[in-house]
This record gives C-alpha cells, structure tokens and sequence, in this order.
C-alpha cells in the first residue's frame, strides 16, 4: 500500500483552518493516544465520557505529527494542526482515502436492525461463500477478512479500522464484505461515506434508549443509511416488510434505490409460507418472483425463518440464483451463542442465546415454548451501565412466559447489582415477587440452580451473553462462558453419579 501524504489525505476534505507542515508522509490514523505511532495524524475526538483533546500533548509525545480538531489550531513546532467542523466525519473520509477506498472494489453488504444481524450477516457470507463468492464478514462475534479471523471488539469497526480491514479483504481477493451496522456505528459516523451494494433493514424494538433517548431518535439513525444522509445510496435495499418500522422505511426510500421486501407478507417480494416449525429447525416454502422450493432449516424459530429470507434476499441483490441457495440452508448451523443447543446428552433440552432485549427474548421464548413438552426453564440478567428502562420489561416477559426464572448478574459494569436488580423487580407486582422467579447475584450458581431443577422433557434458556466468554464487574473483566458452566455441571453430575 502507498504510504498518503497529509496534504494528499486533506484532498476534499472541508477544512476550516490549517497551521503547520502538510508534505510528509502519514504512518497511521488515531483516536486513541495510546496507539498513537511515530509520524501518526491524530483525531481529537469530543465523546460523551472523555475529550480526546485532553490527550493531544500525550499523542504528541508518542509521535504524532499531526492534529485534527474541531478546536482552533495552536502553533505547535513540527506538528501539523487540523481544524475541521466534524471530527468523526473528517476522521471516515481520511480514513477511505488512506486505505485507498477499498469499497470501490469490494462491495460491502449491511446489516442492521435491533435483533438478528449476526446470523443474516454470517448466513449471507455463507451463502455467498458456498456459491464461488468470496467474503469476508465483519460480526458482533468474529472479523473474517478472508486472511485471518479476529475477535471483534465492536459490532461496527471505527473508521480506520473498518477501512484496514476492507483492505485487507481486498488484498485476499474477496468479491463481497458482509457487515453488521448498529446504530452506534451510524452515529459515531463510523460508516459515513462508506459505499454499499445492499443493506438489509431487519426489525426495530426498544434498546439503546440510554443512548438515543427515544424510539424515534434510534429509527431515525438506522433510516439515514437508506436516505443518503451517511454518504451515497446504497444501490438495493433489502427491507423486513413484517415489521412497522420497516413499512415506515419503504414510504421514505428515494425512487432511485432498488427494494427488495422480504417476510411471510402476501406482497413481500420474497415470501415465506406454510412454515412448520419443530425442536430440529424449521420447514417453510420460499417463494419469489418467478419461482418457489421449499426448503428445510436447522435454525430454530419463527423469527429465524425471517433471517433466512432476509440472507437469501441480500444475496438475490448481489445477482444469486435463489433457488440454487436453498439446497445450502440445511448445512448452516447457526452461530454460535445464537440459539446454540448445549447438553444434547441429557434428557432435557439446554440452549445458549444473545438475547438481551424484552423483544428477542419473547421471541425466543415463544420459539421455545412451541417446542418444549415440559417446563420452560430461564436464566437471564441485565447488563449494568446500560438502558435502564428495559429491565423491568425484560423481567416481565421472563415472568410471564417462563414456568421458573433466575434473574442474575449478567454484566454489572460499575453498577451495584443490588439497583440492577431494583431495576428488575419494577416489571413485578410485590406479591408475585418469588412465586416462580428468584434473584442469584452468582450468574454461575443461578445456571447450576436451573440445570438441576430440569426435569425430562424440560427446556433450559440461558439468555443474554450468548457467544461471550467473559464477565465484566466493577472495570474488572473475568473470564466467564455460560457454555463452558453448563458443559463443569454435566462433568460434575456425571462424576456423582458414577
């Protein structure tokens, strides 16, 4: 890769005032001072928790030679002051122009919505994948860039990571990008300007109110991707024609954008009809302008079979054949902590999912509770430092779907458990407070708790930290996987019995 100049990177970039040298050679692009490299431009960004121009003499120190703040530029010897209007906005046109705009030869596809992005994002690469088309995938859980495979530490990358590892995609010589877009990631104009082939809008439910502040405010935010208001239009949109809030999308879509609809509606452009769901996935009949075949999923849950649909209209948009992909479906396995079936040696039925929302945790429950013989047996908990206003609605759904509940600690943050829990007990009438659900401040023992209470013909629920291995409590993080606690209880009932 050409190593930009600042002045080359600074090209259509709206510049309020500059102060300092422009012609030399930029080693990387930095909103953490921390990571800061000799020779390094970095980005002072304003956030809600710290200042980045607070550590501007930090960066400096370790190498920086240029600054790009929304602040006047102050003379500085041998350092390049930058001042711009948008500091993130600055920050993602630098950013393409650094890595030399890999979106125009890697066409990405996005995600978004509240539940469900990570199995139509790692389906769609699947699909893709498994019909001559190389893909990378940027996940909730894994960054694939057709090279290496990373842990991810954001649903959405920031910037200059998002076009690093688009470029490395485009050096492993993959057609297709497939990525989750949250709405944090809209916000914090991590994908401003970036160019997409297709973006799928999937379902909205109340979440991050703590940081939108409203229903409206979060809709609005996933909306701007589909009107130009974060860069270009995208050339399709994929669009959950079940949902409201996507009806709501459609009416404000411009003309010039192609649309796919998707969902069991009789005028979705692909449709699913004559499900029949079970304990081993889901059989339905897909049909499209066209055609129609019916096909088999080992994904459990009606919410699924609009994952499905969602993943198979994303790659009719990249110019698939639908009917050469159903045969694929069966052989996709789902992800792992997304309804992942744990203890298939015991008599009852053990699963691990994400779910954290009182949205995806009715729709899970209600998937369950069709399939469950017995009793359906939950674990769940609400992460601390978070919306608030969602945990006694969480706590509701459990209680009234579940036949016994453990509410415990998920992860605490920096906030007593004790007002998480206070939290919690809102969605309950005093006098049904312990009728079926207890309160175990120990996540482990509530697993425990509820695994030795099922019975035969049972259904374990374990929700909320889904593919996570760690336990975050008081800045301190610990290695914590409700899997790997599920799989220490069956060694240990195992070893007793013997």
């Amino acid at each position: 890769m050409v190593t930009p100049s600042l002045k080359s990177l600074l090209r259509d970039v709206s510049v309020i005032a500059l102060a300092g040298e422009v012609e030399w050679l930029v080693s990387g692009l930095f909103m953490d001072s921390r990571r800061v490299i000799p020779n390094a431009l970095f980005f002072a960004v304003k956030g809600r928790q710290t200042d980045g121009n607070l550590f501007i003499e930090e960066a400096i120190e370790r190498g920086a030679r240029g600054i790009v703040s929304e602040q006047p530029p102050s003379p500085s010897n041998n350092v390049a002051h930058v001042q711009v209007a948008s500091v993130p906005i600055a920050f993602a046109e630098m950013a393409a122009r650094f890595y030399q705009h890999p979106d125009k030869t890697v066409k990405v596809i996005g995600v978004t919505g509240t539940n469900g992005k990570t199995t139509v994002a790692t389906l769609t690469q699947f699909l893709l994948n498994h019909s001559h088309s190389r893909s990378g995938l940027l996940s909730t859980i894994r960054y694939d860039t057709g090279k290496r495979t990373l842990p991810a530490p954001y649903t959405t990358p920031k910037a200059a990571d998002l076009f690093a590892l688009l470029h490395e995609m485009r050096e492993a010589q993959c057609a297709y990008a497939v990525m989750e877009i949250s709405s944090h990631g809209i916000e914090q104009k991590r994908v401003y300007d970036l160019r997409f082939e297709a973006v799928a809008f999937l379902n909205l439910s109340s979440e991050h109110m703590d940081y939108h502040g409203s229903m409206e405010a979060y809709f609005e935010a996933k909306r701007r991707i589909f009107i130009g208001e974060q860069g270009p239009l995208p050339r399709v949109a994929v669009v959950n024609s079940d949902s409201p809030y996507g009806r709501r999308l459609l009416k404000t879509i411009p003309d010039s954008v192609e649309v796919i609809t998707f969902g069991e509606a009789a005028d979705a452009t692909i449709r699913a009809r004559d499900s029949v769901l079970d304990a081993q996935g889901s059989t339905f009949t897909v049909q499209w302008p066209g055609g129609e075949g019916r096909v088999r999923s080992p994904l459990i849950g009606r919410y699924n079979v609009s994952n499905v649909l969602a993943a198979l209209a994303l790659c009719h948009a990249c110019g698939r054949e639908i009917e050469a992909l159903l045969p694929l479906l069966c052989q996709f396995q789902g992800v792992s902590g997304r309804m992942e079936r744990i203890l298939t040696d015991q008599p009852f039925n053990g699963i691990v999912d994400y779910a954290h929302t009182d949205d995806a945790l009715c729709q899970v429950l209600k998937a369950l509770r069709g399939i469950t013989v017995g009793r359906l047996l939950v674990v769940f908990g609400c992460g601390g430092n978070r919306d608030r206003s969602k945990r006694p609605l969480m706590t509701q759904v459990v209680f009234e779907q579940a036949d016994r509940a453990w509410a415990t600690a998920d992860n605490p943050r920096r906030e007593p458990l004790c007002q998480i829990f206070a939290d919690m007990k809102q969605g309950l009438e005093p006098r049904r407070l312990g009728s079926k659900m207890c309160f175990v401040e120990d996540r482990h023992r509530a697993i425990y708790n509820a695994l030795d209470t099922a019975l035969p013909g049972d259904c374990v629920l374990i929700a909320g930290k889904g593919h996570e291995t760690t336990q975050e409590w008081d800045r301190v993080v610990l290695h914590f996987d409700d899997r790997r606690v599920a799989r220490e209880w069956r060694r240990e009932r195992k070893a007793a019995v013997s």
